[in-house]
């Protein structure tokens, strides 16, 4: 794999010539820089988002899209938040579905009650209901909704249907709800990365293994952070279409904005079989097309590979790691270690290690990533005739959709599996963060899914369980169980792959889906269920902010599944109150607590008291404030908590991760930078300033930062805020920075959220 972070063209889709470098036509000639602007126009993605573009600049994108959906995790917090918006009929498609939440596995009825109260939602307002089991939400969009040209909106992280010529990506629900509000994505133009394919996988290499290989290459040097992946080149034929969904969906990982492929006769063949023909259009890049970077990827040299615990760009070849057992496990040991050493919690992977074989107890094929026919169908091929052992092992399928599972049986695919001892299950997104098998404590589970953080398989770190997940393609799961759990890619496999005239059975879902878009009925009463809560007042951000650190998070990286835990929070998603209480709970078991006393002080406040007179601690930075003779008036004052991090918000698109800290009270993040765009879209969604910094942070938990004139500041577009971090008698300054903020993103930032926002009529 080779990479290039400088300008590339794409001739005639096949010629990759460097920016300043001469190219063969009829004579030696280099690109103006006139040509180099209209090349950049002859991108795939250029051709898209121009066409969702609402804006009169291509510079400042304000985009419409074409579909949304949401899943049982975070369709409740978008639609409660449009209902508290004000929110009309839909005037787009909005796909509700219940593939998360399956299970009632915590708190009763609560699933239940909220799936009842979506369909109500869908009536009233005209959105698409998807009840439980019938399919992952993505799967679900690539059958029905994803197609040339179109661009998809999603409340989840791994919301990509490049390959199928669509332009889709996963943001906090505040951004659904603008679509909703009939507002736009307003972002700045995208770098466009020419992800190009040469070559054929070998047999044996699957999807995820081109993933991990491409995650492993750019994650880390933040090669491809915010840009769009366009793949293109001869190495795309090579592959079919359940092949290519399965990579693209992985892009989300390499911090990508967004994705898309050129499309050929394979994805005209997949729409058609999906009842969708005409949703085909033949994409592909102009006869001259520029590019930011380059990323070049000859699939002969990608072999099966491993992403070790805790992230899925820690990349190995699985006969790497095989040679290299001791050494490499003790590394990966001492970092996943670091992150557990606040729990007194170790991983202990060297234990696994079986007469100097990787012996792993737990394999998983599921979702979006891991359940499509190909995949499944493919790992049957490795377990037929063979068994998994009886020593604990287990082996669990879960087909991406019910169409998918259809033709598993109907080709008696699903025979080879059972009669392998491997487990045959429905379609449900639980695998993929926590809320199913789940491994015992101290286990390590190999997984086709799309995440491997820390305690995202459900351990619970605070209560002294420690699990771990290596991320691999289902081919490689199948070899490992049938070689009784030792590590085994399935290049060892030499048999033949059988070939499927794959079906679509649109009848599974005809009497099930409950469609109302463009059939909103005004008049429909939505049930609320005991444990759904409303969202609580959100005060208004006055001039002065006085604000006391709860957290101080030194990790290179914070992901969202640290911020809020999942699987032990997930039924609580209808009622923001409850969801809050498990903040950090598996990263900084005080933070809810600090958080809440502090949110005790701004209520005083409000409602006319005086915080200060029986809290001396707070007493004594009021006094440090005027004794630096800085601003200060009880009036014009809120005062919250802060949450430092060095990169926060790797992961998924939930808000609950920023909305949590501002239903606790929270003000502000600071760090060096955010992980991802989504994550610091929803602090702003939900009134969180979002500071970051280069200088180094002195201060830690419990001191306060008193920022004055921020309101003022904030209006007035400034971008850089002096702060005084409060020391005793001392006020040291500090700059903070409050980069690439829109007018409009600074206005929902000064109501205190985006539904006071709507709520003034803005």
């Amino acid at each position: 794999m080779k990479k290039w972070d400088s300008g590339v063209f794409l001739i005639d889709g096949r010629q990759i010539v460097l920016k300043g470098e001469e190219y063969k036509t009829s004579e030696m000639q280099r690109f103006s820089e006139e040509e180099v602007q209209s090349a950049h126009q002859n991108t795939i993605a250029y051709g898209i988002l121009s066409k969702h573009n609402t804006s009169n600049s291509m510079e400042n994108l304000q985009i419409k899209f074409d579909a949304l959906v949401g899943q049982d995790m975070t369709y409740m917090g978008v639609l409660q938040t449009a209902i508290a918006s004000g929110v009309g009929d839909f005037p787009i498609p909005f796909v509700l579905s219940s593939c998360h939440n399956a299970l009632c596995y915590k708190d009763g009825t609560s699933n239940e009650d909220d799936h009842l109260f979506a369909i109500g939602a869908a009536k009233k307002y005209g959105a698409i209901f998807l009840p439980t089991h019938l399919a992952v939400m993505h799967q679900f969009m690539r059958e029905r909704y994803a197609g040339g040209g179109k661009m998809i909106l999603g409340a989840d992280s791994h919301t990509r249907y490049g390959a199928l010529g669509t332009i889709a990506t996963g943001e906090g629900g505040g951004e659904l709800v603008k679509q909703l509000l009939g507002r736009t994505y307003d972002i700045s133009y995208p770098k466009t990365v020419l992800v190009y394919l040469s070559g054929k996988p070998i047999p044996g290499v699957g999807p995820q293994d081109v993933a991990i290989a491409l995650i492993g290459s750019v994650f880390k040097d933040g090669f491809v952070k915010n840009c769009t992946l366009e793949f293109c080149g001869p190495g795309v034929k090579s592959l079919n279409v359940d092949f290519r969904n399965g990579i693209d969906v992985m892009t989300t990982e390499s911090s990508a904005m967004f994705s898309i492929w050129e499309t050929d006769e394979k994805v005209e063949e997949w729409l058609a079989i999906h009842g969708r023909k005409e949703d085909y259009v033949h994409l592909k890049p102009g006869s001259i097309a520029y590019y930011d970077k380059l990323i070049e990827i000859n699939l002969d040299d990608i072999r099966p590979m491993i992403a070790l615990p805790f992230h899925p760009s820690n990349a190995y070849e699985i006969e790497e790691l095989n040679e290299n057992l001791e050494d490499i496990l003790h590394i990966t040991e001492q970092e996943c270690n670091r992150q557990m050493e606040e729990f007194g919690l170790k991983v202990d992977l060297l234990s696994k290690i079986d007469n100097g074989r990787l012996r792993v107890d737990q394999g998983v094929i599921a979702g979006c990533a891991g359940g499509l026919f190909e995949n499944i169908s493919k790992a049957a091929d490795i377990l037929n005739g063979k068994g998994i052992n009886n020593q604990g092992y287990n082996l669990n399928i879960y087909p991406a959709s019910q169409p998918v599972l259809y033709e598993v049986i109907e080709h008696k695919i699903a025979q080879i599996i059972l009669e392998s001892g491997a487990n045959l299950r429905s379609a449900f997104c639980g695998p993929c963060f926590g809320a199913g098998d789940i491994p015992f404590n101290g286990g390590f589970s190999i997984r086709h899914t799309t995440r491997n953080f820390s305690n995202r398989e459900g351990s619970l770190p605070g209560k002294g369980q420690m699990a771990s997940v290596a991320l691999m393609d289902s081919l490689s799961i199948a070899a490992t169980s049938v070689n009784d759990g030792y590590l085994t890619p399935a290049t060892e496999y030499l048999g033949n792959y059988t070939k499927y005239n794959y079906q679509y059975n649109a009848k599974i879902y005809e009497e099930r889906i409950l469609d109302c878009y463009k059939n909103a009925n005004p008049s429909e009463v939505i049930i609320k269920g005991p444990g759904i809560g409303d969202i609580p007042d959100i005060p208004e951000l006055k001039e002065n902010l006085l604000l006391k650190c709860t957290a101080f998070i030194t990790d290179p990286v914070t992901t969202t599944d640290e911020l809020i835990p999942n699987a032990e929070s997930a039924s609580y998603r209808s009622n923001f109150e409850k969801i809050a209480d498990f903040t950090l709970s598996a990263k900084v078991p005080e933070y809810v607590g600090r958080c809440k006393a502090i949110r005790e002080w701004q209520r005083a406040l409000q409602a006319g008291d005086n915080p200060f007179a029986d809290n001396p601690d707070l007493q004594a930075a009021i006094d440090s404030i005027r004794k630096n003779l800085l601003d200060f008036d009880e009036k014009s004052l809120c005062i919250g908590s802060v949450l430092y991090a060095n990169r926060p918000g790797d992961g998924s698109a939930r808000e609950y991760a920023a909305s949590n800290q501002k239903i606790l009270g929270g003000w502000a993040n600071i760090c060096k930078q955010f992980a991802t765009k989504r994550y610091r879209s929803n602090l702003i969604n939900w009134g969180v300033l979002p500071f970051t910094t280069e200088e180094e942070m002195l201060f830690g938990v419990g001191d306060y930062i008193y920022i004055p004139a921020v309101r003022s500041q904030l209006l007035e577009g400034k971008e850089k805020i002096i702060a005084y971090h409060l020391k005793g008698n001392e006020a040291e300054k500090i700059t903070l920075s409050l980069d690439e903020l829109t007018d409009k993103e600074r206005l929902i930032i000064a109501e205190g959220c985006l539904i006071n926002y709507y709520k003034k009529g803005y």
